[in-house]
């Protein structure tokens, strides 16, 4: 028996024994030992332990308790488009270093750091691909890189990502994940919420559809800008979206924030979103928006 199936069924049959909780935790010890590393991920809500294969095949959504896992870039890609339709664009743009900062290392060093890790040039992700039969203009933010902040490449090539959408007449459509603008671009960073903004105004004159999907979390200058500028805003069940976060408005208005303050589910009641759709329906309803939105 292949040893990573061994460990799986010997961990089955420890969740069926809990009961014994002396043995539970010697037992679980020892099977993690046993289990080659990258077969098994643990909840952040629950702490279960998942098989790696079973969460990928529930779209990163915990199996137990519905937590989502975030998605990079290119799980996003996967799993929305159509096989090998995705072409990207501007996918050698690099950031540079304005305002030379460094803090407890410096931005160079950083931005290299994550290039590394999640084997992007930046943040965001731009191109066209086919979703079902529609051809579309894509961009998704990746929370991995510099937390998904939106600095001058992020927003040239979300500007550009729109300007080609209005030149080509296709739909538009956003996956957002992002703390909002990169400090480490100072005044750069907060321009290109205007400059996004500015290029959605004019996509919007055209008639063509823009659908901005927004997963956990979508803050600060993003959700400030092109996030929250959608034609239909999705979003993703209990993503944290916002502008600035509880603790600081609590200190602001000096008051305590209602339960769930910032999460889909409130936005959705007071009207700030359309739709929350659960990841493995994403792209069945983006087909039918989309079919909706077809020139007759």
């Amino acid at each position: 028996m292949p040893k990573d199936e061994k460990s799986r069924r010997d961990l089955v049959s420890l969740r069926e024994n809990k009961k014994d909780s002396n043995n539970f935790g010697g037992e679980l010890n020892r099977i993690g030992k046993e289990t080659p590393e990258g077969l098994w991920t643990k909840c952040k809500n629950c702490e279960e332990i998942i098989y790696n294969k079973e969460l990928e095949e529930n779209f990163k959504v915990c199996p137990k308790c519905g937590y989502y896992f975030r998605l990079s870039a290119r799980e996003r890609i996967a799993l929305l488009l159509e096989p090998k339709s995705f072409r990207e664009y501007d996918k050698n743009l690099f950031p540079a270093d304005p305002l030379s900062f460094t803090a407890n290392q410096s931005y160079q060093e950083k931005i290299v750091e994550d290039q590394k890790k999640t084997a992007l040039k930046e943040a965001a992700v731009a191109g066209e691909g086919f979703i079902g039969e529609h051809q579309a203009v894509c961009g998704f933010l990746d929370f991995e890189f510099l937390g998904g902040s939106m600095g001058s490449v992020v927003g040239e090539k979300v500007t550009r990502a729109i300007e080609k959408a209005i030149k080509k007449k296709l739909p538009l459509i956003i996956v957002s994940a992002s703390g909002g603008a990169r400090m480490q671009e100072g005044i750069l960073s907060l321009m290109q919420m205007g400059k996004t903004a500015s290029a959605l105004a004019k996509f919007s004159e055209k008639g063509l559809p823009f659908i901005s999907i927004l997963t956990d979390p979508t803050t600060g200058g993003v959700s400030a800008s092109f996030a929250f500028l959608g034609d239909i805003i999705l979003a993703e069940p209990k993503a944290l979206i916002g502008f600035a976060g509880p603790r600081v408005i609590e200190q602001t208005i000096r008051q305590p924030l209602p339960e769930g303050f910032q999460q889909a589910e409130f936005l959705l009641k007071h009207g700030m979103i359309d739709l929350i759709v659960e990841r493995k329906e994403t792209k069945k309803i983006l087909i039918r928006l989309l079919n909706f939105s077809k020139p007759r």
